[in-house]
């Protein structure tokens, strides 16, 4: 997806990790323009256990897997933005994987009666029982970019709030390229004291490095179940 692109341009510039794997549906050869150390693997996500080994050795993961409804029908999208980013996160922590960070989406929510955010909430609340060390969740309003793809709708919001955009840049929009360096700040970034971190809009700009950060901004609090307490007291 878009954002997965430009970050795998920001690991490359960046050159925080020494070997990075990049899974996907289908082969990009896109490691020909990056440096060493990048690998590629084209994976069967219906069929995720045959390709274990793809996420052996990693222990950071990033993910970026996404639809939409209108590519892929309902079912499909409920599919890849929940069943496959679940089962990705089920074997990258098998793996060894302690910290994974997930692109979800701005106005999440599980109870949600629209399938779009229902869905991105039901993922986030799914990643949250795997028990990583520490899962940061990234919740970007409208993605900017220039996309391969056509999407009608995404374009006509973009056009009629272009105004909205520029004068708060924070507010509703985020592009790409800023979604993707703060996922890699905040992999290189020591962890907060919230064993899972959410990220809203304006705290994504502020762990690129667009704003200066100000605490009660950078990272939400996130309600946890007994059984999390319980968890985190162990640890």
């Amino acid at each position: 997806g878009e954002i997965g692109k430009v970050l795998v341009k920001e690991l490359d510039e960046v050159k925080a990790f020494k070997r990075v794997v990049l899974v996907g549906r289908r082969q990009t050869n896109i490691t020909q323009k990056l440096g060493a150390g990048f690998e590629e693997r084209v994976v069967d996500f219906d069929n995720l256990d045959d390709y274990k080994e793809a996420f052996a050795g990693c222990d950071v993961g990033f993910n970026t897997l996404g639809t939409t409804r209108a590519k892929s029908g309902a079912q499909g999208f409920v599919k890849v933005d929940h069943d496959y980013v679940l089962k990705t996160a089920e074997i990258a922590k098998a793996s060894g994987c302690k910290h994974f960070l997930h692109t979800s989406s701005q106005g999440s929510d599980k109870n949600s009666s629209l399938l779009y955010t229902r869905t991105k909430g039901q993922a986030e609340e799914s990643l949250k029982v795997i028990h990583f060390d520490r899962l940061s969740i990234f919740r970007p309003g409208i993605l900017l970019c220039d996309r391969e793809e056509s999407r009608p709708s995404e374009s006509f919001f973009r056009t009629v709030l272009k105004p909205v955009f520029y004068f708060f840049p924070t507010a509703i929009s985020t592009p790409t390229e800023v979604v993707a360096r703060a996922m890699v700040n905040n992999a290189i970034s020591p962890p907060s004291e919230n064993r899972t971190e959410l990220f809203e809009n304006k705290a994504i700009h502020m762990m690129a490095g667009n704003l200066k950060p100000k605490p009660e901004d950078m990272v939400k609090p996130v309600k946890k179940s007994a059984k999390e307490t319980d968890d985190n007291q162990e640890l």
